[in-house]
């Protein structure tokens, strides 16, 4: 594979094979949690108790104070710029938020029957995805809880016990990712449609056909249409960074100093 040289500059970091991360924008402070919707707005959590949505230039656009209200979020949902989604897991609760990061709704998923639900994210019609790892079923809810549509039972489809941990919703699919056995794929009526098997990915990212991971050091995407996959090596110098997202074409970067965004090669 790729090997990344130690020359390193401050906006430049140089591979092998001329290919090179060219350092693009910065945001300082101190950050737990990072995250980017499709619209290039970033969404950092400061001192793990407000959440911030600044814009692709690094203007801060929204904040919302009552994080912690349920202790630290699972995941943040940021696939619809409109609608933000903070999901915390221990609770079974899901607080929806505006594009302005004001709550909208919040919802107990134990009033819903769902007891254990591993993950959550937007639905292309502006409801929400679960999948409820006590049924092992990937389930539609209304914002106000209302069931409206479930799959059949996961274990009937595959051998082992699928436990996934993220959702995506994208391009008429649903994409619900288990480290340990890759992708599920649905279609929107919860239909079963194939496997993909790219285990122990980390900051997975599904955008339109695209898939992204990161795993032995290297960013790695994978195209639907073209079936092709990618390879970007990771520079010795962002490894140990807390996160690393492949986001449209840039690569954000979490640090304990803040937010570095790169153009990709």
């Amino acid at each position: 594979g790729w090997m990344a040289s130690a020359q390193t500059t401050d906006s430049v970091i140089v591979l092998n094979g001329n290919r090179s991360f060219q350092l693009q924008k910065q945001i300082p402070g101190s950050f737990s949690y990072l995250n980017v919707d499709i619209l290039g707005n970033i969404y950092l959590l400061q001192q793990n108790s407000r959440l911030v949505k600044y814009n692709s230039n690094g203007d801060s656009l929204a904040v919302f104070n009552e994080v912690r209200k349920f202790g630290t979020p699972t995941l943040i949902d940021v696939s619809n710029p409109l609608k933000t989604i903070v999901f915390y897991k221990s609770y079974g609760t899901v607080v929806v938020l505006d594009r302005f990061l004001s709550q909208r709704s919040s919802l107990d998923l134990r009033k819903q029957q769902v007891f254990m639900p591993a993950c959550v994210a937007n639905s292309y019609d502006n409801q929400l995805w679960i999948f409820d790892a006590q049924e092992f079923k990937l389930k539609k809810f209304s914002d106000d809880g209302t069931l409206l549509q479930e799959s059949t039972d996961l274990r009937l489809m595959i051998d082992s016990m699928p436990a996934p941990t993220q959702l995506f919703d994208s391009e008429n699919l649903v994409y619900c990712y288990d480290p340990a056995n890759g992708f599920f794929i649905f279609d929107y009526y919860g239909g079963w449609k194939n496997q993909l098997p790219f285990k122990n990915w980390q900051q997975v990212f599904v955008s339109g056909k695209q898939i992204y991971g990161i795993v032995d050091n290297e960013l790695q995407a994978y195209s639907i249409g073209s079936l092709q996959l990618r390879h970007y090596p990771l520079p010795e110098s962002i490894r140990h960074a807390t996160t690393v997202l492949g986001r449209q074409g840039r690569l954000y970067v979490l640090t304990e100093a803040g937010v570095d965004i790169y153009g990709l090669p």
